[in-house]
């Protein structure tokens, strides 16, 4: 006959792989567009391709889970009105910069090296529509500032 703390030990490992089984499966229900955007910088443009997170469900998973992302490749969170945004790292494997974009495309405020897997808020301090979250060291290389421009599809060029 099993001590019960073997049955227990069995049991939570059960538990676990049908946790793990289940948010597999919900990862997986989430897909994203694709689109290209350009930011447009003091040192020049730059071409990005990003996934979209534009429904609350896609916002929601974001870039949780992930291992890696390709230089140049980000998500492009549209939120489709200008509020005040909060973003949090929980689940997220990746160091993150994130970048707070006005309608008009303007970079307003930047928040570099978000630590994975963190729950501290990481707040836009102003009202923003937008947030493209790229590989941690991006702002630094390619000299991202607030100001500089963000222009692509769902995103007004500049008059």
């Amino acid at each position: 006959m099993a001590s019960p703390l073997r049955i227990f030990a069995r049991s939570a490992v059960a538990a676990l792989f049908l946790l793990s089984l289940f948010v597999s499966a919900a990862v997986a229900d989430v897909s994203f567009g694709r689109d290209k955007v350009r930011l447009l910088t003091g040192a020049g443009a730059h071409d990005l391709t990003v996934e979209l997170a534009v429904d609350p469900g896609q916002r929601e998973q974001g870039l949780m889970y992930r291992r890696q992302m390709e230089p140049d490749h980000g998500m492009l969170f549209d939120f489709g009105e200008t509020r005040r945004v909060m973003m949090w790292m929980k689940n997220t494997y990746l160091p993150l910069d994130m970048l707070f974009v006005a309608r008009d495309g303007t970079v307003r405020t930047i928040h570099e090296n978000a630590v994975p897997m963190s729950e501290t808020i990481i707040d836009s301090g102003e009202p923003v529509v937008f947030v493209l979250e790229l590989n941690a060291g991006t702002v630094k290389r390619l000299g991202i500032k607030p100001g500089d421009r963000l222009e692509g599809s769902r995103i007004p060029a500049a008059n």
